[in-house]
C-alpha cells in the first residue's frame, strides 16, 4: 500500500490535550489549529477522520466562573466545527462529585469509536490523542483485527503504559505544538 493510500483517523481526548497544552504554556486552546495539527501527524497519509471528544461543562445559576468557562467551550466547539478545521466533536458531560468535576462518557465514546471504525474498516491507522489507560482494552482489540494505533504523547508527560500497547509512539515537545497556537488569534 501506497503512502498518501493508508487511511488516519485522528482521535483527540480534548480535555487531556487541553491540560498537556496549557502544562507547556500554550494556552489559546480556543484558536489552536487542530486541523493543521492532525495534518501534520498524518504525514503524507490520507486523513478520513478527525474527532474531538471532551465533556460539556454546564452552568449553575450565579457561578460566573463556570458561565465563562462554558461560553470559552462553546466557542472552542465554533471553531472544531468550522468549515476550516471539520472536526466532529463528540460530547460527554461533567459530573461533579464532593466538589470535584469529572468527565463522564467520554473515553466509552472515544474508545467505541475506534473499536466501530476497526471492525467497519474505515482507517488503517488510529492516531490517539490522549494518556487515558483506559483505552488499553480497545487498542489491544484493534490491533487484533490487523490496524495499528499511534500514539501521540508529550515529553514532559507521557503515559508509559499506552506506549507499551501501540504499534508505534511519538513523544511531542512545546517547540513542535507552538506552530499550531495560532498566538495572533488571542488578541481578538
Amino acid at each position: 500500500m501506497k503512502q498518501n493510500d493508508v487511511r488516519i483517523a485522528v482521535f483527540i481526548d480534548g480535555s487531556n490535550l487541553y491540560f498537556k497544552l496549557r502544562d507547556l504554556g500554550i494556552e489559546n486552546t480556543v484558536k489552536f489549529n487542530y486541523r493543521k495539527f492532525s495534518e501534520w501527524l498524518a504525514r503524507d497519509r490520507a486523513l478520513i477522520y478527525c474527532g474531538y471528544y471532551i465533556g460539556v461543562v454546564r452552568t449553575e445559576p450565579n457561578n460566573e466562573k463556570g458561565q465563562a468557562l462554558r461560553k470559552e467551550q462553546q466557542r472552542l466547539f465554533a471553531h472544531l466545527l468550522s468549515l476550516d478545521q471539520k472536526f466532529i466533536v463528540k460530547r460527554g458531560y461533567l459530573m461533579k462529585n464532593d466538589g470535584v468535576y469529572h468527565e463522564k462518557g467520554v473515553d466509552v465514546q472515544l474508545a467505541v469509536d475506534i473499536l466501530v471504525g476497526a471492525y467497519e474498516d474505515k482507517y488503517d491507522i488510529a492516531i490517539i490523542i490522549s494518556s487515558d489507560t483506559d483505552l488499553i482494552p480497545a487498542i489491544r482489540k484493534i490491533k487484533q483485527l490487523g490496524k495499528q494505533v499511534e500514539y501521540i504523547g508529550f515529553a514532559h508527560r507521557p503515559s508509559l503504559a499506552l506506549r507499551a500497547n501501540v504499534t508505534i509512539s511519538r513523544l511531542l515537545i512545546k517547540d513542535e505544538l507552538e506552530q499550531f497556537s495560532n498566538k495572533k488569534s488571542s488578541d481578538t
